[in-house]
């Protein structure tokens, strides 16, 4: 079985009790393999289930992280960790802007979900993350409109540590098979894209932020 981790976990991520889906996982680990580009199968926590190669090299210089590695839990890596706009690019508005967005719909749908409302919990101790989540997500969703939610077709800016890519960007495609979606999983492969933009600056390696890991939601006047 093809399930990762990249850090110490508070529970051990679920495996299907069916023979057949467990079989179904462990054929869809090699078709994900021979995807050049990142691809990972994630369930409704973010938990990364599968991963391929590709995704790996991806975040290889991603340092090492409890419970934010990327193949680990995906979420709490673009919020929480401190190298994820090492690799991001555009990280606030680009990436976790959205994901609280799609955060919000999972709190939403699986309200008595113990690790959902574990990282709810992890948000609240940040003043700026949690003025964010509360306030600015809402403004922010009507004023970029629905679409700029939804990961399948999104455009956003990747620091790829390959030279060859560099500075570049990726079109997230969405294309989750019945078996996966019955399962409760989603599939996103980042197709990494030829044209890079002149105008997208490297984020310097070993660069931290601070407490606060969002700025471009202000927290709410008064």
């Amino acid at each position: 079985m093809a399930y990762q981790a990249g850090g110490q976990r508070s529970a051990p991520r679920p495996v299907p009790e069916s023979p057949e889906a467990q079989a179904y996982l462990q054929d869809y680990a090699a078709l994900l393999e021979a995807v050049p580009f990142p691809s990972v199968v994630l369930d409704h926590r973010w938990d990364v289930v599968l991963s391929n190669a590709a995704f790996a090299s991806l975040f290889r210089d991603v340092s090492a992280h409890p419970t934010a590695h990327p193949t680990d839990n995906f979420l709490r890596f673009v919020l929480f960790h401190p190298d994820a706009p090492a690799v991001l690019g555009d990280h606030e508005a680009g990436w976790c802007l959205p994901m609280l967005a799609g955060f919000a719909a999972a709190v939403e749908a699986h309200a008595h979900d113990h690790v959902l409302q574990a990282i709810r919990r992890e948000i609240a101790q940040d003043p700026i993350m949690e003025a964010a989540y509360r306030h600015g997500l809402p403004h922010w969703v009507r004023a970029v409109g629905e679409g700029a939610v939804e990961h399948d077709g999104a455009v956003r800016p990747l620091l790829h540590p390959d030279p060859r890519w560099g500075a570049t960007e990726c079109r997230i495609v969405g294309e989750t098979p019945r078996t996966l979606r019955d399962l409760g999983y989603t599939r996103l492969t980042m197709v990494l894209r030829e044209a890079r933009p002149a105008a997208a600056p490297r984020r310097a390696r070993g660069v931290r932020r601070g407490a606060s890991h969002l700025s471009v939601v202000p927290p709410p006047a008064g």
